[in-house]
């Protein structure tokens, strides 16, 4: 499929249009078209409830953000109205609101008197939207334009600086959840297909496989009723299927596509996910970093907080056969811990933060307690650490290599200059 055809409008008559019909239904048009890349309906319908000055349009399935430029424009009609009337864009002759083929009318028009002649009203959306991309990456644009990453691939590739657009999550850390944004986007998308999806994989771990598989019959009651296992429904989720029985079929998939009536596809609904999540701002999420969230709050944490108190640490193998899970789940997960203040990690093992120095005062507890004690065995600093002796090796032999420590028959002591830096105040050592 070919990308679409742009036909990009001169800046400078755009600059003359808007100019020449800065107080008209004209001028209204073309600026939250060019400028704020509006869909011509959503030009028709726009509220001053949805103008939040100076900052955004608040869009039914996207923010907006406000150029100066447009906020002042904005600023400046919205006093001149009074109040009195609810719409933004209005007719110049009866104040009334526009019919959307007045609108394109109004905008051929304009755009005609400045030779404009080539350059559609949907161009001028499709303009800001490169306008974007010149600054921005794809995450922003599809999250104030509405476009999903698959018709920016399609449509836009030859204007993005790496010719596609990935929607693979590359880190080398787990994502941490922004739990407001969150919230948020699910209050927001609530019964859609993103929304329910995120519902049931965050608040009740269900994989995407067995969400699009989901029938009314496996809700009973107060409990989905999967094949290996029942889910207890949250009070959210709850209030989410109340809904959804009242807008469709009892029976059969719990979630429909609306065309075709049918289960969605996977590949479809993890797209809308995906989708959701970007316009919610939570560009580095995936469905597995919350089923995983899930299984650490409903259960997961506690079973991984009680091994690391019964054994005094814990490791990512350890956690992997005890949750049944891979190792690199198994460092997710304990990466998230650590995130929450839950756990402390110190190498490749994991504390209870009460029961260990963190590694970042590893070695001003050793310098302090040396130069009280005089000197130290290693079996002495893994107790004051509260670490595995064998993970001391690595913090006394890098103190011995910084010429804080000396080592001899196994005695760690303070260097003589390492001890008259400390005694002047020094703290570079540590």
């Amino acid at each position: 499929m070919q990308g679409y055809i742009v036909n990009r409008p001169d800046e400078g008559a755009m600059d003359r249009i808007l100019q020449k019909n800065f107080q008209n239904a004209a001028g209204a048009v073309l600026r939250l078209a060019w400028q704020a890349g509006l869909l011509r309906d959503e030009i028709q319908r726009l509220t001053w409830d949805q103008v939040d000055l100076p900052d955004q349009l608040l869009l039914p399935d996207r923010t907006v953000p406000l150029a100066p430029e447009l906020a002042d424009w904005l600023a400046a009609l919205r006093d001149s109205r009074d109040g009195r009337s609810e719409t933004v864009v209005l007719s110049d002759r009866d104040r009334r609101p526009l019919m959307p083929q007045s609108i394109s009318r109004l905008a051929r028009r304009a755009l005609d008197e400045e030779g404009q002649t080539a350059v559609r009203l949907i161009d001028l959306r499709h303009d800001f939207l490169l306008r974007q991309l010149e600054t921005h990456n794809w995450q922003y644009v599809s999250r104030v334009t509405g476009v999903e990453a698959a018709a920016l691939k399609v449509h836009f590739a030859a204007y993005l600086e790496e010719k596609t657009v990935s929607t693979r999550i590359r880190r080398k850390a787990p994502a941490e959840i922004d739990e407001f944004a969150l919230w948020k986007l699910l209050r927001s998308e609530r019964t859609t297909p993103a929304g329910v999806a995120l519902w049931l994989t965050w608040q009740m771990g269900l994989r995407l496989g067995e969400i699009v598989t989901l029938t009314w019959e496996q809700v009973d009651g107060r409990c989905i009723r999967l094949p290996d296992r029942e889910v207890p429904l949250t009070s959210g989720v709850e209030a989410i299927f109340r809904d959804l029985r009242g807008e469709g079929p009892a029976s059969g998939p719990a979630l429909r596509a609306p065309r075709s009536g049918r289960a969605y596809e996977w590949t479809r609904l993890s797209k809308l996910v995906r989708a959701a999540l970007v316009r919610g701002g939570l560009d580095d999420l995936t469905l597995r970093d919350l089923r995983m969230d899930c299984q650490l709050r409903t259960g997961g944490e506690s079973q991984i907080l009680t091994l690391a108190r019964r054994c005094g640490s814990v490791t990512r193998a350890q956690v992997a056969e005890l949750m049944g899970v891979s190792k690199s789940a198994a460092y997710d997960r304990l990466h998230q811990l650590v995130c929450r203040g839950k756990l402390t990690q110190v190498g490749a093992r994991y504390y209870l933060p009460e029961a260990v120095v963190p590694p970042e005062r590893h070695e001003a507890a050793v310098v302090s307690y040396l130069e009280r004690e005089g000197f130290a065995y290693r079996q002495d600093v893994a107790r004051l650490l509260g670490i595995d002796p064998r993970q001391c090796r690595s913090v006394l032999r890098r103190m011995v290599d910084k010429g804080l420590l000396t080592l001899c028959r196994q005695r760690y002591t303070l260097r003589e200059d390492a001890v008259a830096a400390s005694s002047g105040g020094g703290t570079s050592m540590v």
